[in-house]
């Protein structure tokens, strides 16, 4: 009959070892409680929520762009109705120069000038004119934009000088209305529009406060 410690180190050798000499657990899994369980469910239930909130964002966000396109594209249909001549006289009203007109459009100043006398332009030219015109209108009617001609010229931010006018005239009439309305915030803009703007308008000055009070430049430390 074995004795008590030969029974002891039976059992340890038991629960140490497996048939193949591998080291098992016996520790006993706690149990969950029922605090412990609501808040996991309650964490399940927060997340859950806060990605059905991102998903809503993102599709506001594409409804408003949507929105904003149709009533452009109908503005631009009831401009069009107008004659050339006096849509760039309702643009220079506005304060717009004619290089200005020109870039946005996409044309030479020299065709400004033949459609000001009335020559002929052709059904694309006359559409893109017309949107320029349904563009300041929608921007000034929608989301309360003063003097809108130098709204159009004025930078996004001051370490670059892209402005509204850059954005129309690359075709990106998305990001102007973006920008007029707020709902998208300066760099924001630029980064869609270009990633690498900080570093294609990094300047190698910067401006400090010398030691008579006065703002000079100086040769920024790379």
């Amino acid at each position: 009959m074995p004795t008590e410690a030969a029974a002891q180190a039976n059992v340890t050798a038991t629960a140490d070892t497996s048939a193949a000499g591998t080291r098992t657990s016996a520790v006993p899994v706690p149990p969950v409680d029922e605090t412990q369980l609501s808040a996991m469910q309650l964490n399940e239930r927060v997340g859950f929520v806060r990605g059905v909130a991102r998903q809503l964002s993102v599709d506001t966000d594409e409804l408003h762009k949507n929105t904003t396109y149709y009533e452009w594209t109908v503005r631009t249909a009831a401009r069009g109705r107008e004659a050339p001549a006096d849509l760039l006289n309702e643009l220079a009203d506005l304060g717009f120069a004619w290089r200005d007109i020109a870039r946005m459009v996409g044309v030479s100043v020299g065709a400004v000038q033949k459609w000001r006398r009335g020559e002929r332009i052709t059904g694309d030219n006359r559409r893109y004119l017309a949107g320029l015109l349904a563009a300041c209108d929608l921007v000034v009617d929608q989301y309360m934009v003063s003097e809108v001609a130098s709204w159009f010229e004025m930078p996004l931010v001051a370490e670059a000088p892209i402005t509204p006018a850059d954005l129309y005239a690359a075709e990106r009439t998305d990001l102007v209305f973006d920008y007029a309305s707020g709902h998208a915030d300066p760099t924001s803009v630029l980064n869609n529009l270009d990633p690498d703007w900080r570093e294609q308008y990094r300047s190698d000055f910067e401006v400090f406060t010398a030691s008579d009070g006065q703002r000079s430049l100086r040769h920024r430390d790379r």
